[in-house]
C-alpha cells in the first residue's frame, strides 16, 4: 500500500474513528463516511468527534463525507466498521462504487441477526463482482480510547487469501499498532462477536459484587463455550487461544472502555434490558451476539451454559443471581475432558 494512498471507512463510530486515525498516521488520505451531516461537519470543521471520542483531536490526513461515491472513488483500500445490523445495508451501498481490486477489510464484531450470517459472509453476498475471498478481517484487543491515544495495541487481521492479509497488515501497522497475520477467518470472526457475550457476563459478575474469582472462571469456561462453537463452525481451535480469543476476552471483560461489560454492571444494578439501551446510547453488540449464539449453538448442537443464561436474563426476565445460582449448581463434569473438546474436533476435521 503506498504511502499517500487514498484510504476509506465506514462508518464514523468510535471505533471508526480510531481506525481512521491509525491509517493516517501511516499517511494515508482517510475518507471518512458517515450518514450524519452534523457529524460530518463537525469533523471537517473542528477535527473532532464529539460523539464518540470527544477529547481526541483528528488528523489533518481525515476528511468526513456522507457521499458513498465520494469516499470509495480511487480509493485503495476500504476499512468497514458498520454495525453488524447495518452491515449489509452499507455493503449494499458500497458495490456501485466500490473497484474491484480495492483492498475491503471489516472491523465488525458480531452475527447477522436473522440469517445467523458472518459479517465476511454478508459481504460475500453483497458486494457482487468482488472476490470474496480476498475479503479480511480485522479483530483482537483494541479499544478505541487507547488506540486513538497511540498506546501500544496489537491485533490480528485474518483472510484466506495470503496477499490480501499482508495487504492489510501493511495498510495498518504502526509504532504503536501492531498487526499480526492469520488464515482463519471463521476463527477470528466468531472470537471477536462471542466475546462480547462473557463480557456481558462478566459485568453482570462485578455488579452483582461476586468478586474475582468468579470472573476469572467465567473468562476461563467461557472460552472453552467460545472455541466449542468456533470449531463446530469451521474454526481453527488454535485461534481462540490468540488475540481474536483470548486477548480480546480479557480486555472486554475487565476493562471500563467496555460496553458490553458496562452494559451487564447496569443489569446487575436492576435497570432493564430497554433502560440499558437506552442509556448507553450506543450499539451494545453482546446483546444481539447472545441472541445469535443462543441459536446457533442448537444449530451446531453445542452445550453453552453460560450463554444460554445470559440469554434467559436478557430476555426472559431471569434474575441475574439465580442465574449465577443455576451455573454453579450445574452437574459435574470433568475439566481436561471439557477443554480437549475443541481440539480433537478440530485435529478431527
Amino acid at each position: 500500500m503506498t504511502v499517500n494512498s487514498k484510504t476509506a471507512v465506514l462508518v464514523a463510530g468510535s471505533w471508526g474513528t480510531a481506525i481512521a486515525a491509525v491509517l493516517a498516521d501511516n499517511g494515508h488520505q482517510v475518507m471518512l463516511w458517515s450518514r450524519n451531516e452534523a457529524q460530518v461537519e463537525e469533523i471537517n470543521r473542528d477535527r473532532r468527534n464529539s460523539r464518540f471520542l470527544s477529547e481526541a483531536e483528528l488528523s489533518p490526513r481525515i476528511r468526513a463525507t456522507s457521499s458513498m461515491q465520494e469516499a470509495l472513488d480511487q480509493a485503495e483500500a476500504v476499512v468497514v466498521v458498520a454495525p453488524s445490523s447495518a452491515m449489509r445495508e452499507v455493503a449494499s451501498q458500497m458495490k456501485q462504487h466500490l473497484h474491484e481490486r480495492t483492498t475491503v477489510i471489516h472491523a465488525t464484531k458480531g452475527f447477522e441477526a436473522g440469517s445467523l450470517k458472518r459479517m465476511t459472509e454478508v459481504l460475500a453476498e453483497e458486494l457482487s463482482g468482488y472476490d470474496p475471498k480476498r475479503l479480511a478481517v480485522l479483530s483482537g484487543p483494541s479499544h478505541a480510547e487507547e488506540v486513538i491515544q497511540r498506546r501500544p495495541t496489537t491485533v490480528v487481521v485474518a483472510s484466506v487469501d495470503k496477499e490480501a492479509a499482508e495487504k492489510a497488515q501493511d495498510l495498518l501497522i504502526t509504532p504503536s499498532f501492531r498487526v499480526y497475520t492469520n488464515p482463519d477467518v471463521v476463527g477470528v470472526e466468531v472470537g471477536g462477536a462471542l466475546k462480547n457475550i462473557i463480557a456481558l457476563g462478566a459485568g453482570l459478575s462485578d455488579g452483582l459484587g461476586f468478586g474475582d474469582n468468579a470472573k476469572a472462571a467465567l473468562l476461563t469456561r467461557g472460552l472453552a463455550e467460545i472455541a466449542r462453537l468456533g470449531v463446530a463452525m469451521g474454526a481453527n481451535p488454535l485461534t481462540f487461544s490468540g488475540l481474536a480469543g483470548i486477548g480480546d476476552l480479557v480486555v472486554t471483560c475487565t476493562s471500563k472502555h467496555s460496553r458490553n461489560w458496562r452494559a451487564g454492571a447496569m443489569l446487575a444494578q436492576g435497570q432493564t434490558l430497554e433502560e440499558v439501551l437506552d442509556r448507553m446510547g450506543m450499539v451494545v453488540e453482546g446483546v444481539k451476539t447472545t441472541q445469535a449464539a443462543y441459536r446457533l449453538s442448537r444449530q451446531y448442537d453445542i452445550t453453552m451454559p453460560i450463554a444460554d443464561e445470559l440469554y434467559r436474563v436478557l430476555f426472559d426476565g431471569k434474575q441475574p443471581k439465580a442465574a449465577v445460582e443455576d451455573l454453579m449448581e450445574r452437574g459435574r463434569t470433568h475439566e481436561m475432558e471439557d477443554l480437549a473438546e475443541p481440539f480433537q474436533s478440530g485435529w478431527a476435521n
